[in-house]
């Protein structure tokens, strides 16, 4: 759809149900890459024959680590932008084209999708954080886009609690220019949620949000002490 090399990093454990569909839809924006992140179904094949670019991860690494190695096998590709997809269809892929056009526009080097409404207590505490300190609602959100420049100076997904948030707030922190687009949930088709649920995904959400307050302090100390 641009001039960019685009490429749409989709991490997938055990998706095989959805994945072709998804993987579909994307391809008219962008580079569908998918990571199979050590399925034991058929995710991998359904995606390559949807026409993804595979990575095939033999064990397990998480969503955060997933990420990292797809993010890095598009720079590797020579991509310009990243945009980050969830693998089980609850994104609507029409929502690419509001998430890439201001980065080829030039108009943006950050591009995060903003739900609705959070749909755990801890996501809800997380944009009251966010909205205070950065006039943002949803740092959450799996739909990102971004400048792959981006990614080689903050570019870090696997620590196993930012849940895709550390590269987008070490992006804003260091003044990059950010744009917020509405973006569209569908019903989750396959497979638990990728927070998990109840408990264990608040405890994850709560860490997550423990983990930026201290990276945002870490930074404004920096800062002042350079001033």
């Amino acid at each position: 759809m641009t001039g960019l090399s685009v490429y749409v990093v989709i991490p997938g454990y055990n998706e095989a149900a959805t994945i072709a569909d998804v993987v579909r839809g994307v391809r008219p924006y962008a580079t569908p890459l998918v990571v199979d992140d050590g399925s034991s179904d058929g995710t991998a094949d359904e995606a390559a024959r949807a026409g993804a670019h595979v990575v095939r991860l033999n064990l397990n690494r998480g969503y955060e680590g997933a990420l990292d190695a797809g993010v890095a096998e598009a720079a590797r590709l020579g991509a310009d932008a990243v945009v980050t997809f969830d693998a089980d269809g609850q994104f609507d892929p029409l929502d690419l084209d509001a998430v890439i056009r201001p980065i080829a526009a030039d108009e943006a080097d950050l591009v995060l999708g903003q739900r609705a409404r959070a749909a755990r207590f801890g996501e809800a505490l997380f944009n009251v954080y966010s909205r205070t300190r950065f006039g943002i609602d949803d740092f959450l959100c799996g739909l990102k886009g971004f400048r792959i420049e981006l990614y080689r100076r903050f570019g870090r997904f696997d620590i196993g609690y930012s849940i895709n948030t550390e590269l987008a707030m070490f992006s804003v922190l260091d003044g990059a220019r950010v744009a917020t687009v509405p973006v569209r949930i569908r019903a989750r088709e396959s497979g638990p949620p990728r927070f998990g649920s109840g408990f264990r995904a608040n405890r994850k959400l709560f860490r997550a949000l423990r983990h930026a307050v201290c990276m945002d302090a870490r930074a404004r100390f920096g800062m002042a002490a350079q001033s």
